[in-house]
């Protein structure tokens, strides 16, 4: 079964479909020539201009731990993606309760309904590469799928990650689940919206991700606030690669197996802003600021090699290319980003 026709008449879940990833891999689907891709978003941290109009695509606003959104779900999919999280680790610091009624308990309800679909060939987990990777700010090494795993964790955002895995490989062992947990490096690229969704508490409602928060402020001239000087580093994967790597987990992944979707190479944030400065023509200064009192995930980057032996998958784009390509889509939807951005005016006026 090849990339290019395993999708071809199939009925296909993506559960949180109108975020950032999820909406890239509808599009990359739908060039498959799929019968059918249910998308299933609360629009909590999402936008539906993210979701194509096709009629190919069918749209559920709801959340999949309500009982008739889990009852409406046809009984002969091909396909589920879960990509549904709280979005990021600090709004999980903030309301932890939040994180684990829309991170972890998606997960454990979507696994309990699709246990009793049996013409799954595949589910794919969006797990996390943070919820495992070492702690340091020495030089790193790669982190692989057969790391050990702490019970320090940083966030509840990361913890629900890796519970999520841990329920996966339950609904594996004792109902068969065909699951495969897909962990993420930081994915960036187009449909990142600034501001997407409801207010979730923190400003980070609004200032997302480094990389989208980064191009916004660099377009308009802003200096890029670099938390201790910079010097942390991730493993930066464009989105169209972490999609097609997501493809690649259904077509090709080991039922219960994990892999990681990642470039394997390490980019501190001290050279994304110069980058990303660079793409823009920004000439304002960086502002240096310390590390922030909760985070000690230092320097990380992922071991590829199972991903490129077992499923093929290799990323294609490089971060200056994505980065451009960041900066151009950022341009292009500059109204639709402002727009999200303005509706939470006010909560971010009163956080001062």
């Amino acid at each position: 079964m090849t990339q290019e026709t395993g999708f071809k008449n199939a009925r296909i879940l993506v559960a949180g479909g109108a975020g950032f990833v999820g909406s890239n891999l509808v599009h990359m689907l739908l060039a498959e020539d799929p019968k059918q891709i249910i998308v299933v978003d609360n629009l909590l941290s999402s936008d539906e201009v993210n979701v194509p109009s096709d009629k190919r695509v069918k749209f559920v606003v709801g959340s999949v731990t309500d009982t008739q959104v889990l009852a409406n779900l046809p009984d002969d999919l091909d396909y589920a993606f879960n990509l549904v999280c709280y979005h990021g680790n600090q709004s999980s610091i903030a309301n932890p309760m939040a994180d684990h009624d829309n991170n972890l308990l998606p997960a454990l309800t979507l696994f309990d309904r699709l246990k009793d679909i049996k013409t799954l060939r595949r589910v794919v987990y969006a797990a996390a590469a943070c919820a495992v990777a070492e702690k340091t700010y020495d030089d790193p090494s790669p982190t692989t799928e057969e790391q050990p795993v702490s019970l320090v964790h940083d966030s509840p955002y990361s913890i629900s990650k890796l519970v999520g895995e841990l329920y996966g490989n339950y609904f594996h062992i004792r109902h068969g689940l065909p699951i495969v947990k897909a962990r993420f490096s930081n994915v960036y690229g187009p449909r990142e919206i600034l501001g997407a969704g409801r207010w979730r508490g923190t400003a980070h409602t609004v200032w997302r991700n480094v990389t989208p928060t980064f191009v916004w402020k660099s377009l308009n001239g802003e200096s890029l606030p670099l938390d201790n000087g910079g010097n942390t580093s991730r493993d930066f994967i464009f989105v169209e690669d972490m999609a097609r790597g997501l493809m690649a987990c259904a077509l090709r992944g080991e039922a219960g197996g994990v892999y990681n979707l990642a470039t394997g190479r390490e980019t501190t944030i001290l050279e994304l802003a110069n980058a990303i400065n660079a793409a823009t023509g920004n000439k304002s200064p960086l502002d240096l600021k310390p590390a922030r009192d909760w985070d000690r995930s230092g320097k990380r980057f992922a071991s590829t090699e199972k991903a490129r032996t077992q499923l093929g998958f290799e990323a294609k784009v490089s971060i200056q290319e994505g980065i451009n390509r960041t900066v151009e889509w950022t341009r292009q939807n500059t109204a639709v980003i402002q727009t999200c951005m303005d509706q939470h005016r006010k909560q971010l006026s009163q956080l001062g």
